[in-house]
């Protein structure tokens, strides 16, 4: 589906409108959406695929996800949640997983950002490099 340039502004200009303090209110979001399926302007499911799009991606940056291949220590846990804090802002959703394949080490992934370290990530780089 082809969407115009209107529809994009229009859905930028809503996703806008959703934001309060930095973080996308649910409320507005489910509100907003309501009210275009309610008033269906012109090009209107333009406007609706642009904003999820949107939102999914303001989703995605506030979601963080940390393997390891051990259940980590409550104060490392702690330690990394308050850096990714730091780094990415308040209202992070954080979510550890346990993973043994990776042998040893951490991967994060925030978004579309991923910081692998590794033991896997390491070798496979190795393997690779020969």
């Amino acid at each position: 589906m082809k969407i115009s340039k209107r529809a994009r502004r229009d859905a930028k200009q809503l996703f806008r409108s959703c934001v309060l303090n930095g973080l996308l209110d649910d409320d507005r979001v489910r509100q907003t959406v309501q009210q275009i399926i309610a008033q269906k302007p012109r090009g209107y499911l333009g406007i609706l695929t642009h904003f999820q799009r949107l939102v999914k991606l303001d989703v995605a940056r506030r979601t963080a996800r940390i393997e390891s291949a051990i259940q980590l220590p409550e104060g490392l846990s702690t330690g990394i949640q308050a850096n990714l804090a730091r780094r990415y802002g308040p209202g992070l959703d954080v979510s550890f997983a346990q993973k043994e394949d990776l042998i040893g080490g951490l991967r994060v992934q925030v978004g579309s950002d991923v910081y692998d370290g590794t033991i896997r990530a390491r070798l496979a780089a190795l393997a690779e490099a020969f």
